[in-house]
């Protein structure tokens, strides 16, 4: 994602798992202009290159995390502009692979494979694997990158922890003990708070990356899933599934501002790179992402991508 840059020929890219599809959308207009056949069973995430051509959805399995299935073993690559599959990444076992990151300095694509207990780093341009970070733990699901690619930090769900890892070194320095349960994972611009949410209270955990431990919990009115910091660091926005509302919460307090209500069942918020919309992806019903403005904090729009909806990502 490249801050600040909103063209003509962005598009909202959109994980549709029920179909086992990817929905390019028009930020434009609200429509979807394409839906592409991943050619698997089933992709949750999606990541675009940095020149915003191509798309690289991981094939994941047609399992929940920590949940009996298949595991996943290929990451698709898509091109946006002809809307086709032109690849793909092969694994030679399953490893589920799930939430896909641009490193920002080297511009090489990270992939959690969490059979492994690995984020797996790949050559987009030649979709070779050029090795992998360890997470120490089990189901590590999701993961951010600092903007300064040094560091690591990943969701571990079932273990209820954060891994903190090294990336140059590639090891594990930490792991971060959360609850028994925890999901999806974000970091602010600067690089100082980590987010998490807790699976089995309402609140999310901020955790303070200076001394990688737990500095605070900030009380929600529902469990928490994915959330998101705007481009400028004050708002962390939180998808809240079990309330069909994204709660607002201002980064310097660290409390909630307000309340956003969206479509049934959110599971991911994205913030388009001027920061002046928020995309929030609805998964239960016909499927649908809420669009924010986040002037007035009011859904502008509703737009219908199909059945499942889950993981975003933003193409310039």
């Amino acid at each position: 994602m490249c801050a600040g840059v909103v063209s003509a020929q962005s598009r909202l890219l959109v994980a549709v798992k029920a179909t086992q599809s990817l929905a390019i959308v028009d930020p434009a207009s609200g429509s979807v202009v394409a839906t592409v056949p991943e050619g698997g069973t089933t992709g949750h995430e999606v990541i675009a290159s940095s020149d915003g051509k191509t798309a690289y959805v991981p094939i994941y399995g047609n399992s929940g995390v920590g949940k009996p299935g298949s595991d996943g073993d290929t990451i698709a690559a898509i091109d946006i502009g002809s809307r086709k599959v032109v690849g793909d990444i092969r694994f030679n076992h399953g490893v589920r692979p799930h939430c896909p990151l641009i490193g920002p300095r080297d511009g090489l694509l990270y992939v959690t494979t969490e059979l492994d207990k690995t984020i797996t780093i790949i050559d987009p341009k030649t979709l070779k694997v050029l090795g992998a970070l360890p997470t120490g733990q089990e189901q590590s699901h999701m993961a951010v990158l600092s903007h300064d690619g040094k560091r690591a930090y990943t969701a571990n769900v079932g273990p209820g922890t954060i891994s903190v890892i090294d990336v140059p070194g590639r090891k594990v320095l930490k792991v971060i003990k959360i609850s028994e349960n925890t999901q999806r994972i974000s970091m602010t611009p600067d690089d100082k708070w980590v987010f998490t949410a807790d699976q089995t209270k309402p609140q999310m955990v901020a955790i303070d990356t200076t001394k990688n431990e737990v500095a605070k919990w900030i009380s929600m009115e529902g469990i928490g899933y994915g959330s998101t910091v705007t481009p400028d660091g004050k708002w962390l926005l939180v998808a809240l599934a079990d309330q069909n509302k994204v709660a607002v919460i201002d980064v310097k307090t660290m409390q909630v501002a307000r309340s956003v209500s969206v479509g049934d069942y959110p599971q991911e918020v994205l913030v388009q790179p001027d920061g002046k919309t928020a995309y929030v992806s609805c998964m239960h019903g016909a499927g649908t992402v809420s669009e924010i403005d986040l002037g007035s904090w009011k859904v502008t729009r509703t737009i219908t991508t199909g059945s499942s909806t889950d993981g975003l990502a933003w193409a310039k």
